[in-house]
């Protein structure tokens, strides 16, 4: 029960500190992702791009999400890995930061930072791809894991405190886990597939018309079923109360 607990609250622990972090992340437009890549790579011209906004699980993200928005541009690889060494004189001429290596199929690639954005140029056969999207926030990281333990201590110390009293036991677990379940394997699944490069926390957000509605009749379920519990004769505690003072009655025979 403590290991559920510790996954259950920790999990919502990493969404809340994912999202708490996030925020501030430096807003991204087209016309920016586009002005990145025209310094970056001024002779080249992209045979295809995108600007795709921050959409997960029916949810917008805000322009300063970690996450809101991200642009792509494709280029033609070549037979050399002349655009490589491009971007990576032009970066750092320019005043990237943390400029460091990314292998690719034939040619490496980079990652560097500045104004809030981190652009990434990888290879991908016989494409070039140049992503540019917001960095993430200074502290992201320290409140997502801050967060993180927060949430697991808090679900030790509830679920540790509700199994040594059953049957309130019972309910406490059913109202956590149930509603819980759902967001939770979501976010764990994001987790291990996306790492924390693509947000988790709107699962929680596009759950909630659900969870709510449910939590709200489990609760009710659970405090019908723990009075009758409490009280399985069914009578009433004011009869039940008079009938204990009143003690047993003996019958005589005439």
């Amino acid at each position: 029960m403590l290991l559920v607990g510790v996954v259950l609250l920790g999990t919502v622990g990493l969404a809340v500190g994912s999202w708490y972090g996030g925020r501030g992340a430096a807003p991204l437009s087209s016309d920016r992702a586009q002005g990145v890549a025209t310094e970056l790579l001024p002779e080249a011209k992209p045979p295809s791009s995108a600007f795709v906004r921050g959409y997960r699980y029916g949810i917008f993200l805000a322009t300063d999400d970690f996450g809101s928005a991200h642009g792509e541009f494709h280029y033609d690889s070549g037979a050399d890995c002349a655009l490589s060494d491009e971007l990576r004189r032009n970066a750092a001429s320019r005043g990237w930061q943390g400029l460091r290596r990314v292998p690719g199929d034939l040619c490496d690639g980079w990652r560097a930072e500045a104004d809030g954005l981190m652009l990434t140029f990888t290879q991908r056969g016989a494409w070039f791809v140049l992503r540019v999207a917001p960095a993430a926030p200074d502290g992201f990281l320290a409140a997502t894991v801050l967060a993180t333990l927060l949430g697991a201590a808090t679900g030790a110390a509830l679920f540790w405190m509700v199994v040594r009293r059953p049957p309130v036991s019972r309910l406490v677990v059913t109202l956590v886990t149930v509603p819980l379940l759902p967001g939770a394997y979501l976010t764990l699944q994001d987790l291990f597939l996306d790492g924390l490069a693509e947000p988790v926390w709107p699962i929680w957000r596009s759950l909630a018309p659900v969870l709510v509605p449910l939590w709200l009749v489990l609760l009710l379920v659970g405090l019908i079923v723990l009075a009758r519990r409490q009280d399985p004769s069914g009578i009433a505690p004011e009869v039940a109360a008079t009938v204990r003072e009143a003690g047993p009655t003996v019958s005589r025979g005439g």
